[in-house]
C-alpha cells in the first residue's frame, strides 16, 4: 500500500521526506519544532514573527525594553512616527535565533524560515532586508517568503553570497500571484525553488478576502501545477492548509505534489511553543468554535478560535515595545480603532471591537489562531482520567503522516498520570 514515506521531495541535488512543518507565529513554530523536523528527516519552519520578542524570552537579550526606552516620549500620543527598529538590534537578533537553530542541527533534514512581509515595522524596505540578510548570514537552509506578494524582497537579497546556493521559495493562494512574484524574480535572474499554495482551510492570517469560503485547496493547487508543468518551470509545488491525515497528503502526493505542508497536527506537540493550556483549548474545540474575522491589524482576515483571549480586549497600543506593524507614518489599523472607541461612565475604556493589538496579543499567546480542522485534534489523542488531552510529540505526528493509510490516525501510547 502507497503512504508518504514512498515518496521523496527534491531540492538542490538533496532529498528529504516530502513533510514540512509550517512557520507559525509567534514563537508557534519554535526553534525546537523545526530541530525535530529536521532530525525526522523532513523539513521544519522557525517563524521570524516578532524575532526580537522572542529572541529576549530565550536568550535573556533585552531589545524589547531597549526600544521601550529608546522611544517612551510617545507612549501616551497616538503619533507613533518615530517609533522605529534599531536594524543593528533587529540583524543581532534574527541572527541569535537562526544561528541558535542552525548549531543544534542533527539529522537529514532541513530548518527554514518564514518570513512575512506584512511585519512593516515602521520602516518595511529596511527592516525586511535585514531580516532576510540576518537569516541568511546566520546559514538557515532555507526561507520561505509569507504575507504579501514580496515584489522587493528577492532584490532585497540579491547581493548575499547565498542568493543563488540556498532554498527560496514562497507561499500563495493564487496563480496570480506567483505569476506576479515570478516577474521580480526574472529581474534578479532568480526564480523560487518552490511554491508552497496555500488555501483557505489554513490557519492565522489568510491570503483570502471576505469570499474565502468560495475558494478550495485543490482547485488553485491544480491551477499552479498546470501552469508550472506548462512553463517547464523547476519549482517544486507543495499544498497546504486542511492536509490533515496522511491520506490527504498522499493523494496531493500522487497528483503531483512535491510535498505538502502541515501546521495544525503540531501544535499540540510538546515542541510546539505555545503553552500548555492554549494546547488544550485546542483539543477542546468545536467546529462551530473556529471563525475567521477581520480584526488582525495587519488588515489580513484570520481564523481562530472564538473563545481567543484578545476579542473584546482593550488594551492601550503598544507599538513602543512592539510595533511590529507599524506604517512608514507611524500609523496601525489598531490605533485607529483604539482612538475611536469611547469610554464608560467610570472613564475606562470599552472593548475595541473591529480590531486588536496584534503584537502584544501574540506575545501572550491571546490569539488562538489555527487552521480549520482543529476541532478534529481531540481524535489524534487520548484523553486522561483528568479530563485533559494527553500531549503528543513531534515525531509521533510526524510519522503517522509518513505511514497513515485510509484517513486513519494513530493514536499515541497512553501515558500513566
Amino acid at each position: 500500500m502507497t503512504t508518504v514515506n514512498d515518496f521523496r521531495l527534491k531540492l538542490r541535488g538533496k532529498e528529504y521526506l516530502p513533510v514540512i512543518v509550517g512557520g507559525m507565529g509567534v514563537d508557534i513554530s519554535a526553534v525546537e519544532l523545526a530541530l525535530e523536523a529536521c532530525r525526522l528527516g523532513g523539513i521544519g519552519h522557525i517563524s521570524d514573527a516578532m524575532i526580537p520578542f522572542v529572541s529576549d524570552k530565550y536568550f535573556k537579550t533585552h531589545y524589547t525594553k531597549a526600544k521601550t526606552t529608546e522611544h517612551k516620549a510617545s507612549r501616551n500620543t497616538s503619533d507613533k512616527s518615530l517609533v522605529k527598529f534599531n536594524l543593528d538590534r533587529l540583524y543581532e537578533a534574527q541572527i541569535a535565533v537562526v544561528t541558535k537553530a542552525m548549531s543544534r542541527k542533527q539529522g537529514p533534514g532541513a530548518i527554514w524560515i518564514n518570513v512575512m512581509e506584512k511585519l512593516t515595522m515602521g520602516s518595511a524596505g529596511d527592516t525586511l532586508g535585514v531580516r532576510l540578510n540576518a537569516a541568511m548570514d546566520a546559514g538557515v537552509d532555507g526561507i520561505t517568503l509569507s504575507a504579501g506578494l514580496h515584489n522587493q524582497s528577492l532584490r532585497l537579497m540579491a547581493k548575499n553570497k547565498r542568493f543563488h546556493t540556498m532554498d527560496i521559495g514562497i507561499i500563495v493562494s493564487s496563480l496570480r500571484a506567483l505569476k506576479i512574484f515570478l516577474r521580480s524574480g526574472r529581474r534578479v535572474d532568480r526564480i523560487p525553488d518552490y511554491v508552497i499554495v496555500e488555501g483557505p482551510l489554513a490557519g492565522g492570517h489568510l491570503g483570502f478576502g471576505e469570499d474565502w469560503a468560495d475558494y478550495n485547496l485543490k482547485d488553485v493547487f491544480q491551477e499552479v501545477l498546470s501552469f508550472v508543468r506548462e512553463e517547464n518551470l523547476p519549482i517544486a509545488v507543495i499544498p497546504a492548509g486542511g492536509v490533515f491525515t496522511g491520506t490527504d497528503a498522499k493523494e496531493y502526493l500522487q497528483a503531483g505534489a512535491s510535498a505538502v505542508q502541515v501546521a495544525t497536527r503540531f501544535t499540540v506537540t510538546k515542541e510546539c511553543g505555545l503553552p500548555e493550556n492554549v494546547k488544550q483549548k485546542y483539543f477542546e474545540a468545536y467546529e462551530e468554535d473556529v471563525v475567521v474575522n477581520g480584526l488582525s491589524a495587519t488588515g489580513y482576515l484570520m481564523r481562530m478560535l472564538s473563545n481567543s483571549p484578545c476579542l473584546g480586549a482593550n488594551v492601550k497600543p503598544q507599538c513602543e515595545p512592539f510595533g511590529y506593524i507599524l506604517s512608514s507614518k507611524g500609523t496601525c489599523l489598531y490605533i485607529d480603532a483604539y482612538d475611536a472607541t469611547g469610554v464608560d461612565e467610570k472613564g475606562k475604556k470599552l472593548p475595541v471591537t473591529d480590531k486588536m493589538c496584534t503584537c502584544y496579543h501574540f506575545s501572550k499567546h491571546n490569539v488562538y489562531t489555527c487552521g480549520h480542522y482543529v476541532y478534529r485534534l481531540k481524535d489524534t489523542t487520548n484523553k486522561l482520567p483528568d479530563g485533559s488531552y494527553q500531549m503528543l510529540t513531534a515525531e509521533h505526528v510526524f510519522n503517522d503522516y509518513l505511514h497513515s493509510s485510509d484517513h486513519k490516525i494513530t493514536l499515541p501510547p497512553l501515558e500513566e498520570v
